[in-house]
Parts: structure tokens; C-alpha cells; sequence
């Protein structure tokens, strides 16, 4: 009997583990407007492992949305100034993908006017005109789309703003990169396919 026992014992210990369900990380960013979900697109690897990382060491988190604009986008990060991107911790290549467009709720990365198009790894923005911003399209890389809080995006870009376009109350960032499974992904709009 004993060795029976002995038996059971094993052959629990080496059963199939449970089955892992997959997750995707999704952008976050929650302000004293709200929160924002956005899906980070695979399609642009650089831009997406940039933002991740940014996430993850909490860069974000002591700056704001620095500049806003009714019927254009939600601009956080680094400051934007007339000597560029300076303060940005490194710069991306481009990542330009003919299917991933300015549309409604685009999330893309900032740059100044350098004529290699290198995108700042410290600034994004979100457009929030509802016609998109198609004259943005191959000349700045979009990296992600909300899929949750465009209302906050709404109520962010109509704060007054001084001449420019910073928010006279600052707007807070709180970015993080959460890892949801497909059903957790359904319960907040999302469909994964």
C-alpha cells in the first residue's frame, strides 16, 4: 500500500501544469482626469519596447502633459522647446507602417524638426481630432491606439492653456504598462485579434 501511495505522490508531482493564458501589455496612463488604455502595436518594435521600458523605470511619472490642443493632441513627456528634443533620454528611428495611421485616439511619438525623422523616446501624444491628423502621417511614428478614455483625452485638451499651449493646472502623468489576458482586455472594449 505504501508504495501505491508513493506512486499517486509521483505521478501528482509531474501532471500537467495549468495552462498559462497569454496576456498583452497595454499602455496606461492615468491623470486627474481619468485613466487611458491604449494597445502598443508589435508593428513597431523600437517604439514599443521604448515605451515600455520608459514605463517600467517610472520616467514619466514626475512630468505632464506639457502641451494641449482642441481638435489636434494631448502632448506629454519631455518639454517640447525651441532647442528640441535635448533632454530626451536617447532618439528612435522611425518606424513608419502604412496601415497605422493619425486616426482618432493614435497614440505617436514627438520629435523635433531633425531630417532623419528620429523620434524622441521621452514624448508621445494623442490625437484627438475625431478627422485624425493625416498630415502627420509618415513623418511621425505611431506606436499605439486607445481603446479606452478618449473622453479623457476630451476633457484634457479643453483645460485653458497659456500662449503655449501648456495647461495653466498641470496634468499630471501616472504611465505604467499593465499585462491583460484577452477576457480582461473584452471587459474594458478591446477586442484582441
Amino acid at each position: 500500500m505504501p508504495n501505491i501511495l508513493l506512486l499517486f505522490v509521483y505521478l501528482l508531482s509531474y501532471s500537467t501544469p495549468p495552462k498559462v493564458e497569454k496576456t498583452y501589455q497595454i499602455g496606461q496612463i492615468k491623470t486627474n482626469k481619468g485613466e487611458i488604455l491604449f494597445w502598443l502595436y508589435d508593428e513597431t518594435p523600437n517604439h514599443k519596447a521604448s515605451f515600455i521600458k520608459l514605463a517600467n523605470e517610472n520616467y514619466w511619472d514626475t512630468l505632464t502633459f506639457n502641451r494641449v490642443i482642441n481638435n489636434f493632441v494631448a502632448q506629454g513627456g519631455c518639454p517640447d522647446t525651441p532647442a528640441g528634443f535635448s533632454g530626451s533620454p536617447y532618439l528612435l528611428d522611425p518606424e513608419f507602417r502604412p496601415a497605422i495611421r493619425h486616426v482618432y485616439g493614435a497614440v505617436g511619438a514627438g520629435r523635433d524638426n531633425n531630417p532623419k525623422m528620429l523620434s524622441a523616446g521621452c514624448q508621445f501624444y494623442i490625437v484627438q481630432n475625431k478627422k485624425g491628423e493625416h498630415r502627420l502621417d509618415d513623418k511621425f511614428t505611431v506606436f499605439g491606439q486607445v481603446f479606452k478614455g478618449m473622453d479623457v483625452v476630451d476633457a484634457i485638451v479643453a483645460v485653458k492653456t497659456d500662449s503655449t499651449n501648456k495647461p495653466f493646472d498641470p496634468i499630471k502623468l501616472d504611465v505604467n504598462v499593465l499585462n491583460l489576458t484577452a477576457a480582461e482586455l473584452k471587459k474594458q472594449g478591446y477586442l484582441v485579434k
